[in-house]
């Protein structure tokens, strides 16, 4: 038995390091073979073994990480200076940790999403490594444990049940504000530059998929801008949510064996090494068993999913055709569109941004049901909820900042087939209500439908108005609200 569970992990081990020689490491189950270039330790290793689910590590993008390693940092920062951690060891750890934040040791975080749902792999995982390196740098010996304890000294004061979390909230601060706002604001900023230029571009407006009362392509323009900034002050209200950490807490919320100090003080240094204003949680019962701060800002990043799909469903509508369709904006033409059809060219940066924004869709569903599933002192779909979030951020990020600058920079009006569609739209009618009522215009309307003609002709022939009167009434941009 002891055999095949030894062949198990080496079998585990060789999908990451083929030919990797093997060290022993332990736990509290006994000896685990561990790849001796490997920083990782006992733990790590079993959860590699133990749960090889999809291929989706914390590496990808590397933000939780990077929250580990900051999370790490300051409560050996913190415990240092309350006198719970030697000065000595607390100096190795935040080496070792400074490293971690680095990206240094990324290829040492092998761990999937679908493990403990406290995180308590993830969270030893960032033990093992920072204690293994931490030794490295003492000139110890690997997995001796001596003289930086994975436990004992990089664990101090803490456990999965509250770092977890503190860590995911990081995380997430830290990619909005670093990746995600700044994505958006490229784009609303590129919106509202093409709504001014655009202002005077009198066009067909449309409801329920019909003609309707004229607007400008800078209204239309404008309106998402305006949206989308909606949407983006939503999120940054959401993030307020996790500025508040679950750090302090340990198991169950009651703080054993952490410091009384230990949580707002290693809070005030994850602030200082971030640059974010954090704090711990005014309640640590509910820090460690409901995340709604989690589940706030996926339900915010799914409303600005939606603005951006609109957005991008209005653009490849505007754009359809070129010849049989709407065709009153024109966008770049980034790549060939058919491997049939010659010179077809599609809106596929629409089509990006709303597969992207489906896919956030699902993330939020999922991170709505895990926030719903704490139990008592503790919520267990931790990682899974921290995934999605962190996935809805950067592909949601990644894909605005693509259609800004393969798409919305370059949409541009068709000024003749707009003019053309603006000549035929029926809807000016309404600026006869009035003047001549309700009745009389639709009476006009339908019959400029039935015969083919131009609504002023159709207007002229009814005897309900004069030739200067039309003219006169009827001026598509001062019907705008720009006249």
């Amino acid at each position: 038995m002891c055999e095949r569970r030894t062949q198990g992990y080496r079998q585990g081990m060789s999908e990451i390091q083929p030919s990797a020689a093997f060290r022993t490491e332990t736990d509290s189950l006994g000896e685990v073979p561990v790849a001796t270039d490997r920083y990782w330790g006992a733990q790590t290793q079993r959860s590699i073994t133990n749960f090889p689910i999809g291929r989706d590590t914390f590496v990808w993008g590397r933000p939780m990480i990077r929250a580990l390693g900051v999370l790490k940092k300051a409560a050996a920062e913190a415990n240092a200076e309350l006198g719970e951690l030697p000065h000595d060891v607390a100096d190795l750890i935040i080496r070792a940790a400074d490293e971690v934040i680095a990206g240094e040791l990324d290829d040492h975080f092998p761990l999937v999403v679908f493990q403990t749902g406290s995180g308590t792999q993830s969270n030893m995982n960032a033990n093992e490594v920072i204690s293994n390196r931490a030794i490295e740098l003492a000139g110890g010996t690997l997995g001796t444990k001596q003289p930086v304890h994975p436990n004992d000294h990089v664990n101090r004061g803490q456990s999965s049940n509250d770092t977890f979390p503190t860590a995911m909230y990081i995380a997430v601060a830290l990619e909005l504000n670093e990746r995600f706002y700044p994505a958006v604001v490229r784009l609303r900023d590129v919106l509202r530059a093409k709504a001014t230029e655009f202002e005077g571009v009198v066009k067909v407006g449309r409801t329920h998929l019909q003609d309707a009362t004229p607007i400008t392509l800078g209204q239309e323009i404008g309106a998402w801008a305006a949206q989308l900034d909606q949407a983006m002050g939503m999120v940054r209200a959401a993030e307020a949510g996790v500025r508040e950490l679950a750090i302090g807490g340990t198991a169950v919320g009651t703080g054993l064996n952490a410091h009384p100090g230990f949580g707002w003080l290693t809070a005030d240094r994850i602030s200082v090494e971030t640059g974010l204003r954090f704090a711990q949680a005014p309640n640590l019962f509910t820090a460690l068993s409901a995340h709604d701060g989690l589940v706030g800002v996926s339900a915010a990043l799914r409303t600005l999913a939606g603005a951006a799909m609109k957005m991008a469903n209005d653009v490849r509508w505007l754009a359809s055709g070129p010849r049989n369709g709407i065709g009153e904006i024109t966008i770049p033409a980034n790549e060939p569109g058919s491997s049939i059809m010659p010179g077809k060219v599609n809106p596929t940066q629409s089509e990006a941004l709303t597969m992207v924004a489906v896919r956030v869709f699902g993330n939020d569903a999922t991170v709505a049901f895990g926030g719903s599933q704490g139990n008592f002192q503790l919520n267990v779909f931790k990682p899974v909820m921290a995934h999605a979030v962190l996935e809805s951020i950067r592909i949601l990020s990644d894909a605005c900042a693509a259609f800004t600058e393969h798409c919305a920079i370059g949409i541009e009006p068709d000024l003749a087939r707009i003019a053309e569609n603006l000549d035929k739209n029926l809807m000016v009618v309404t600026a006869l209500n009035r003047h001549i009522g309700y009745d009389a215009a639709a009476r006009i309307a339908k019959k400029a439908h039935a015969e083919g003609t131009t609504l002023r002709e159709a207007a002229l022939d009814s005897g309900e108005l004069s030739e200067e009167d039309f003219d006169r009434w009827v001026v598509p941009a001062e019907m705008t609200g720009n006249g």
